[in-house]
């Protein structure tokens, strides 16, 4: 435990003296939120690597291997990396050349008004508050397995821990201590991954060992369900504003891009491990082993303090990444989208930054105690990826691509699809709900839109091709002049 104890006190320690700099060294809340929208490379790319590998790859993806096999990958990693760097392929220079903050900024831009309010509900709420709690839960369960903490206080130390990091230094903290981190957690996972395989006898003893369903990468359940499941988790990650924010930040089209495909690759290589350790847990793990606490339970049977204590800071900077990132997502969905654009368009310079940290503590404490509420997280969250997906996704690429999509258009597609994916459970019908999703939205969308105008605050053009004004500010405006933006 003292091995433990150390790595973990001398982590936490590097955080803070991070944020503390960070707190000094920021001064508006452009830098706060979106990093002034100038970080270079390296940076995005160690950032998206930390991002993608928080507790759903640590935690999740071993227990989703320990249970359904190597088709976990297919169902949930393989899908989400396919769609994301295809966002990034086709969507990072048009969304960066129009120098916004978040998703549903993009829709109060182009449509004005309270346009955004449905997309920034539901990011800050129905899936920021939702996954940082999954950080939150597995930041315990790490504290629980390696200083013997009560669950409970493990949670509430968590909390603090993430809350106080992320409000002192905001997104140019994160970004820079992700990039450190991405090292860390992959050398972690790369070491417990070989550890597993040695503890097998090498791969030839695991395969003969292991049922072939385990192995295949359909599973037991077969094609089509692989295709259903990917359906419903893969979409989501073209609105992921995870990824977006980074888009957002990069300090040009050029390395949105190239730091985008980058940084998704190396998630992708990296992805198939934790399925891969999971598989091979079957063989020594206890039968009746919760899947949640399989990764820490691993790591402290296979390996020696000294160098478990190195996996589990990788595990904890994961964790903290993902929490850090989480929270600023929602933070900017409140300060930019509902605080600044709706309650406070006058809003000073000082207003706006002390509106971002106060939204930073809301969201926080709304995921402590979803952490503290639900004893099935993860469900919670597959509904977040598959609502957000329903309502968002149409509605994005007629932004792009359909100048005729209307502001009437698009909100009445989100609230009627939002409410046809949360109806269906009661509906008793066969089509897989994500599809219906989908297909209530796309409908609505076109057809309202066709019978209906465009709004006076509207700016009628199809993105991926014509910049809205956002786009023509210049960096070094103060934000006195951003007011001009049409609203």
């Amino acid at each position: 435990m003292g091995w433990y104890a150390s790595y973990i006190v001398i982590y936490f320690i590097f955080m803070f003296a991070m944020g503390i700099y960070y707190f000094f060294k920021v001064k508006t809340y452009n830098e706060y939120l979106i990093g002034s929208w100038s970080v270079g490379f390296w940076p995005i790319v160690g950032t998206i690597v930390s991002t993608w590998c928080g507790a759903a790859v640590f935690i999740g993806w071993v227990g989703m291997g320990y249970t359904v096999g190597l088709s976990g990958f297919f169902k949930f990693a393989l899908p989400g990396i396919f769609f994301s760097i295809l966002l990034i392929f086709l969507f990072a220079a048009p969304l960066r050349r129009q120098k916004l903050y978040t998703l549903a900024d993009l829709f109060g831009e182009r449509f004005g008004g309270k346009s955004g309010i449905v997309p920034s509900i539901l990011s800050a709420f129905i899936y920021s508050v939702p996954t940082l709690a999954l950080q939150i839960v597995g930041m315990s369960t790490v504290f629980k397995m390696a200083l013997g903490i009560e669950m409970g206080t493990g949670i509430f130390l968590s909390f603090a821990l993430i809350l106080a990091f992320t409000i002192l230094g905001g997104l140019p903290a994160a970004i820079v201590t992700d990039a450190i981190q991405s090292f860390i957690l992959l050398a972690g996972i790369v070491i417990l991954f070989i550890a597993a395989v040695l503890y097998g006898d090498g791969f030839g003893n695991i395969i003969a060992k292991t049922q072939a369903e385990f192995l295949s990468p359909v599973g037991a359940d077969g094609l089509n369900e692989v295709l259903l499941f990917a359906l419903s988790v893969g979409p989501f990650y073209l609105v992921w504003q995870s990824t977006w924010q980074r888009i957002f930040a990069s300090e040009s089209e050029k390395v949105a891009k190239k730091a985008g495909i980058t940084g998704f690759a190396i998630s992708g290589a990296i992805s198939i491990l934790p399925f891969s350790i999971g598989v091979i847990a079957r063989q020594f793990a206890p039968a009746d082993m919760k899947p949640d606490l399989l990764f820490s339970y691993v790591t402290v049977e296979l390996l020696p303090p000294v160098v478990g204590g190195l996996v589990l800071v990788g595990l904890l900077a994961a964790l903290m990444t993902g929490a850090d990132s989480f929270i600023l997502q929602g933070s900017s969905n409140l300060t930019r989208d509902i605080y600044y654009r709706i309650i406070n368009p006058k809003a000073t310079e000082k207003q706006l930054m002390t509106s971002a940290r106060w939204t930073v503590v809301i969201i926080s404490v709304l995921g402590l105690l979803v952490a503290y509420a639900l004893t099935d997280i993860v469900t919670l969250y597959q509904w977040a990826l598959r609502l957000s997906a329903t309502v968002m996704i149409f509605p994005f690429l007629a932004i792009m691509f359909w100048k005729r999509v209307t502001k009437a258009g698009v909100v009445w597609s989100m609230v009627l699809s939002a409410a046809a994916t949360l109806a269906w459970p009661f509906m008793g019908i066969s089509l897989d709900h994500t599809v219906f999703g989908f297909l209530v939205s796309i409908i609505s969308l076109i057809v309202i839109s066709l019978l209906t105008k465009h709004d006076q605050s509207e700016q009628v053009r199809a993105v991926y091709w014509e910049d809205l004004d956002s786009a023509n500010l210049d960096m070094e405006q103060t934000i006195d002049d951003e007011k001009s933006i049409t609203l």
